[in-house]
Order: C-alpha cells, then sequence, then structure tokens
C-alpha cells in the first residue's frame, strides 16, 4: 500500500526531505517507523515519538490503510 509520510524536526533532517510516499507492506504505523528508523538513522524510539495517522493522534499499534498520511512528531525542546 502507498503511504504519506511528514517528518519534522531532526526526523526530517535527517530523511532529508518534509514529505515522503513509500509503498509499504507493513500493516501497523511501528513496524513502519522500524524500517524508517533503521533506514534514515533515527535516533527517537518509538516511546519517544508521537505519531499522527491522518490528523489524529494515534498508538504504534494502529492499523495502516492506502492513502494514510502519517506523521511522526519528535519530542520539543526549549526555553
Amino acid at each position: 500500500m502507498r503511504i504519506h509520510l511528514e517528518y519534522f524536526a531532526q526526523l526530517r533532517e535527517l530523511a532529508g526531505q518534509k514529505l515522503q510516499i513509500v509503498e509499504t507492506t507493513h500493516e501497523t504505523v511501528g513496524p513502519l517507523y522500524d524500517e524508517l528508523r533503521e533506514t534514515y538513522g533515527f535516533p527517537f524510539s518509538p516511546e519517544r515519538l508521537r505519531v499522527a495517522i491522518n490528523g489524529d493522534f494515534a498508538p504504534w499499534t494502529q492499523p495502516l490503510r492506502e492513502g494514510d498520511l502519517v506523521v511522526f512528531i519528535p519530542p520539543v525542546t526549549g526555553g
């Protein structure tokens, strides 16, 4: 299935792009992130990120569907 991805902050820098369309056979967002983490060297474990699917926060076990927009939101630091 084809999934749309959006990255922010350090994840965007490591992926080298803000938006990406990927073909995946993963049924849930957790294994998809694991694959992306290995590919791009993302430093954050899933426990440190939030994930949103189609504009709503979602658990890592959320099933994926064709055309979903998945957004990975890293921790925010600052003052």
